[in-house]
Parts: C-alpha cells; structure tokens; sequence
C-alpha cells in the first residue's frame, strides 16, 4: 500500500472505516472483525478510522483489541462530540472542553493506547464555539494525548475559525460519486493544507451494486436510508447501472470504479484525498486496496462526472444516525 501525507500525518493511502464492524450495518463478529484487522496492517493499510459513538464504545475496544501488539504500525483515528446518553432522538452534538477532555480519556482507555494520532471533532458543537472546543482539544495535543486534530462535516467558515485556534490536519466527510457537497469546502482546505479523508466512498455500498435494498436486515440502517428505499432507490438503481457498465469495461469492480474516481479528484480539487472505505470482508479490503492503482479513462470520468447530479434521496433519515 502506498502512503501519503496529510499535513504532516503520514498514512496509507487507503483507510479502513471500522464504524460497521460494531453498529448500523447488521450483525457483526468479534473475532472476523478482529481478523479483519489483523489483514488491513498485514497488508499495509495502516490508517484506521473509528470514533466513541460507534456501538456505544464497543468499536474503540474492538479496534483497540486488534492492534495490541501492534500500535506502532498504525494510524489511529478516533472522533467525540456526538452524544446519544438519552438516546438517538434526542443525541447532542457537544463540544464544551469539559466534555472534550472526558471524552478523549475515555477514549485512550477504550483503545488501550497513550495517545491518538487523529481526533476529530464529530459534528459542528451545537453547546459551544468552535473556538472553545478547538482550543480544548489543542490542549490535549499539548499534554501529548493527541498529535493532529480533525474536524467531520465542516463548513468553510467554521474550519477557517477552527483552524485559526490549531492547525487542522484533515476534514472527514462524506464523499463519493452521488454525494460532493464537500467540494464547496475543499477550496478553503486547498488554502489552508488541509487534507480530505472521504467515509462512505462506496455511497455505503450502492455503487458497488451488491447491495439490493429489500434484503436488507431491520437493523441496517440502510433500510431506512432515503436513497436506498421506494421511488429514490429504484431511480439510483441507474447510478449504480452507469458504474457497473463501466467497470464492465475496463475489466474490474465497481467498488474499484468508485473508489478510483474519488482517487482522481485530488488533483481537480487540490487537496490529499484518503477515502476509508468499510468492510469486514478480507476479500472485499483486498479489492478496495487495488483502485489505489486504478485510473480511470477520460470516457470513464465523462460519464461518471454527472452521477451526482441525478441522485434523488437525503443522505440521511430524517433522525440521523452518524
């Protein structure tokens, strides 16, 4: 796996998103997700993705658990601020330093290691200015309890505030081939040096075309994802055809077909990209680890360029769940 840099963080240039091994993508087990793990560092994909929400805690003692023994190899990314202590109706986006400080302990212990190379701020605080809470989390790097700092779903006004309290390494948020609102932000991050870390690069497995929604299990969260149920999902069903047709074409996956058009939208958008993709498939980590070095045709990104712009459906339900 080859590596990149993302403002002075250096990590394989493909991550693993750990979120579905404990939570919103059906039933998981333990010791496949531990083996999971164990392949990514064996196969060089070193940068890992979780945060304290995930299962309620269960997803940072997991991964923790896989890289025992082998912390030194690793990339580790965790993110706080979304509180759902009264339940999902009624979660919280904080960022009061108190919480922050709390939550990054909890998170050291959950993990079992001395410290965090990434930690992000989940969501915007709704409690706080990103200013208190950028500072607080610029404290613990300070103490050495985290070396970078991130931020998930910002906009351009907040990470230039962010950003003016600690430099931040990287934004995460949600980007593929059906979802860009990132790219209104990407020129502040091209400005700042700020690098992109996509989740959900695989439209959560849609434009794999694997994924048939009526089969999916009451406790996927995707049964009740906007675009992947009724009328929107079967007008995506063509998105999901356009990918395959051209994967079909250059002879590889659709998941590779995805995967490398995020890939190629680094230098268009001036910015280091790190799609993590999720799996708790050895095989399926295997296949997204080879659009790395996948590039796609001029007719390829013709075609794909538009997919976007035809989607129907909210990314989320009206209760979110990320």
């Amino acid at each position: 796996m080859k590596r990149t840099d993302l403002a002075g963080l250096n990590v394989s240039e493909q991550g693993l998103g750990c979120m579905g091994m404990s939570e919103y993508y059906g039933t998981s087990d333990w010791d496949a997700n531990i083996s999971t793990l164990h392949h990514a560092l064996d196969h060089g994909i070193t940068f890992l993705d979780t945060a304290d929400q995930y299962g309620a805690g269960h997803n940072e003692v997991l991964v923790g658990r896989g890289i025992a023994g082998r912390r030194d190899e690793v990339q580790l990314a965790t993110k706080f601020g979304i509180d759902r202590g009264a339940g999902d109706a009624h979660r919280i986006y904080r960022g009061d330093p108190a919480y922050v400080k709390r939550s990054c302990e909890s998170s050291l212990l959950r993990l079992g290691v001395d410290h965090i190379d990434l930690y992000y701020l989940h969501r915007p605080p709704e409690n706080a200015t990103v200013e208190d809470t950028v500072g607080a989390m610029a404290e613990l790097v300070h103490e050495g309890k985290v070396r970078h700092l991130g931020l998930s779903e910002v906009d351009g006004e907040l990470l230039r505030r962010a950003h003016a309290v600690h430099p931040i390494t990287a934004v995460q948020s949600e980007y593929s081939l059906w979802t860009r609102d990132v790219e209104a932000v990407t020129p502040v991050m091209a400005e700042l040096g700020i690098g992109l870390v996509p989740y959900s690069p695989l439209g959560r497995g849609f434009l794999t075309g694997t994924i048939q929604p009526q089969d999916l299990s009451s406790n996927d969260f995707r049964s009740r994802n906007p675009r992947f149920t009724g009328t929107a999902g079967q007008h995506n069903q063509a998105i999901a055809d356009t990918v395959r047709r051209e994967a079909d074409r250059l002879g590889v996956l659709p998941a590779q077909v995805a995967l490398a058009w995020v890939y190629a939208q680094a230098p268009r958008l001036g910015v280091p990209i790190v799609p993590i993709p999720g799996t708790r498939n050895p095989q399926r980590l295997d296949q997204n680890a080879a659009a790395v070095d996948i590039s796609l045709d001029e007719q390829a990104l013709r075609n794909l360029q538009p997919l976007a712009d035809e989607v129907m459906g909210a990314r989320y339900p009206s209760q979110g769940v990320r």
